[in-house]
């Protein structure tokens, strides 16, 4: 993320928090609660470029058992993506899946290796393999299916003397609000802040995923941040006294995903 881009963050994480330390603390409450926890299981992938269309075809075959875990309730949500900004030790595809409970996501993950999906020839051929669990505790969606829309995902890491509450914090004054409205606009189809949930990172790591239908969302995505920052004075890097700048990073992916 640019240096403007982390203005325009600052302002806004300022311009609301002093907001909210003005009202009285029964409407602070009413603002943005804690959600249920939402588990979700993804798989990296570095595969060679040979391997991309298999690729496609393992996911089609796997979309049978996907659909039926939606249907029964053990998912929420599943899908898979293509990352669009390639790094040299960087990843070109994952696939993912969401459940309310550790128990349904690592039920999927069972099925997975008892099919012998997990072993098949394309997930062999990869160069490179890693998975995460996280969970996110801020999130909303529009329920259905999208073909080839956008993710945008958002790494960063919180100073060492940052706040036990940051997350939340920064989640319930900033990042809801704003995603909220997007989502309501029809701007994006469904954003989340992700921490965690078996740690293979150091501590501090949050993502923010927001998932746009087309090129055009990610152009409102950027211009109501550029609007929010112009209707409130620059009140100071809030954001900058709890966040690792250096350690921020982007990505972009092409996705496929089914929300229930």
């Amino acid at each position: 993320m640019n240096k403007y881009w982390w203005r325009v963050l600052a302002s806004l994480c300022a311009m609301v928090l002093c907001t909210v330390c003005a009202e009285p603390a029964r409407a602070q409450t009413s603002e943005v609660k804690e959600k249920p926890p939402m588990y979700s299981y993804v798989g990296f992938w570095n595969l060679p470029r040979t391997q991309w269309a298999d690729m496609e075809k393992q996911t089609a075959a796997n979309q049978k058992n996907m659909d039926k875990a939606i249907a029964d309730g053990t998912l929420v949500a599943y899908g898979s993506d293509i990352n669009l900004i390639h790094q040299p030790d960087g990843y070109t595809h994952d696939s993912w899946w969401s459940s309310m409970s550790m128990a349904g996501l690592l039920s999927v993950l069972d099925q997975a290796y008892k099919s012998g999906s997990a072993t098949s020839p394309v997930f062999v051929s990869a160069t490179k393999h890693s998975d995460g669990i996280f969970v996110s505790r801020y999130y909303n969606w529009h329920a259905g299916s999208w073909k080839d829309v956008y993710t945008r995902v958002g790494y960063y890491k919180l100073k060492p003397d940052a706040p036990d509450d940051a997350v939340e914090a920064l989640s319930k004054n900033l990042f809801v609000p704003l995603l909220e409205k997007l989502l309501a606009d029809g701007s994006i189809h469904e954003y989340e802040i992700d921490t965690e949930a078996i740690h293979t990172e150091g501590p501090g790591a949050f993502w923010v995923d927001v998932i746009v239908a087309n090129a055009d969302g990610l152009d409102k995505f950027n211009a109501a941040v550029r609007d929010a920052m112009k209707a409130s004075p620059l009140a100071g890097p809030a954001i900058g006294s709890m966040v690792d700048f250096a350690a921020h990073r982007d990505s972009l992916q092409r996705t496929n995903a089914t929300y229930k």
